[in-house]
């Protein structure tokens, strides 16, 4: 039974869509592969690793009749990637094979049964509706994401939590060492509601979210939480656990502040990395007077320092950072200009961005 028959592009794109989150190797072989579902004109895709499920579809008009199948998300990725652009694709069912035809190349490849394929419960129960454009909801995650812990125990770290209060959505991650915040007004009024995306989703959501001011749908319930935009949706379980109090992390006063030029301290920054010791990564910020020192020194007594001129009139300090912290918010704020707020080496410092109360970074010092 012919399934398609149509551009390779058409295919590739949606496939390329849903096929991230697919595993190479899965205890359950079937969550390797994709589904395809044909109804009509459209050929839907729908991929799944149990915790997040994605679907996308496809117009099929070349089509005869309807059916589904699942077969290997990546080796059909790669069989269509390599084939050239613009090329006719024909997908054809064959008792428990998929023949892919496309110009002089035929490829046959092992399905397993569509009623077999895993389908996650949507869930409506008492949802909570809301719409931002997709490039702020990106922005939001750009802000925040770098601070999701990777393979924490404490697994409600290894997410990103999004709370809704009012007409404001906020996105706060940590990994016990740095903190980012960031909010966006919202039009709709929800009540307070936090929930922990896991660190797979947000990183989905950033592969596949555009830099648009299209529609993105989000629809959050007690136990998951659906995204959807463009012809695309995803659905992902929520970490079951407390999140930190944040508001205690983030300081509320700190006396010395200095306003600096974000390119010229990330390039200083990045410089001065390079002599770091390799297990601790540790930059010294020295301030004194109108001067600011990027200080480092690894294990081989060698030693970068690089010296920018500023306006201060606080504290003299010397105080010492993971280089990575900082360089991770430098590279992920747009701004020109960044706000360095301290009390002294021994406390949190608090990175923001000057006019934009909407946006805070905690990172802890360092002892180097």
């Amino acid at each position: 039974m012919l399934l398609i028959k149509t551009q390779r592009d058409t295919l590739l794109s949606p496939l390329q869509s849903v096929s991230g989150i697919v595993e190479k190797r899965h205890t359950l072989p079937i969550l390797s592969n994709v589904l395809l579902e044909k109804k009509g004109d459209a050929l839907t895709f729908l991929a799944t690793d149990i915790e997040i499920q994605i679907t996308t579809s496809a117009a099929a008009e070349g089509g005869e009749g309807d059916g589904a199948v699942t077969v290997g998300a990546r080796k059909l990725q790669d069989i269509l990637r390599s084939l050239p652009e613009g090329t006719e694709v024909s997908l054809v069912l064959e008792e428990k094979r998929l023949l892919v035809r496309g110009g002089k190349s035929r490829f046959t490849l092992q399905t397993l049964p569509a009623d077999d394929f895993p389908r996650m419960a949507i869930g409506n129960d008492d949802a909570k509706r809301f719409s931002v454009t997709q490039k702020q909801f990106r922005q939001l995650l750009a802000q925040t994401q770098y601070a999701m812990a990777a393979q924490d125990v404490r697994y409600y770290l290894n997410g990103l939590l999004l709370l809704t209060e009012g007409k404001e959505l906020r996105a706060v991650a940590t990994d016990g060492h740095r903190l980012a915040f960031a909010s966006m007004e919202i039009e709709a009024e929800l009540p307070r509601q936090e929930l922990i995306l896991p660190r797979k989703t947000v990183l989905e959501l950033n592969r596949l979210l555009a830099d648009s001011d299209e529609a993105l749908e989000i629809t959050l319930s007690a136990n998951q939480v659906r995204f959807a935009f463009g012809n695309v949706v995803l659905v992902s379980k929520l970490i079951d656990g407390k999140f930190p109090d944040y508001e205690r992390v983030i300081p509320a006063t700190l006396k010395n502040s200095l306003e600096l030029g974000r390119t010229a301290l990330l390039q200083s920054m990045v410089r001065a990395a390079i002599l770091t010791n390799e297990k601790f990564r540790g930059v010294r910020l020295v301030l004194q007077g109108n001067s600011l020192k990027v200080m480092a020194a690894n294990a081989e007594q060698e030693e970068a320092q690089e010296e920018l001129e500023v306006e201060y009139a606080g504290d003299s300090l010397d105080v010492g950072f993971n280089v990575g912290y900082v360089l991770d918010v430098l590279n992920n704020v747009s701004s020109d200009t960044v706000t360095l707020n301290f009390n002294d080496a021994n406390s949190s410092a608090l990175i923001t961005v000057p006019g934009n109360d909407r946006f805070k970074y905690v990172v802890m010092p360092m002892r180097i």
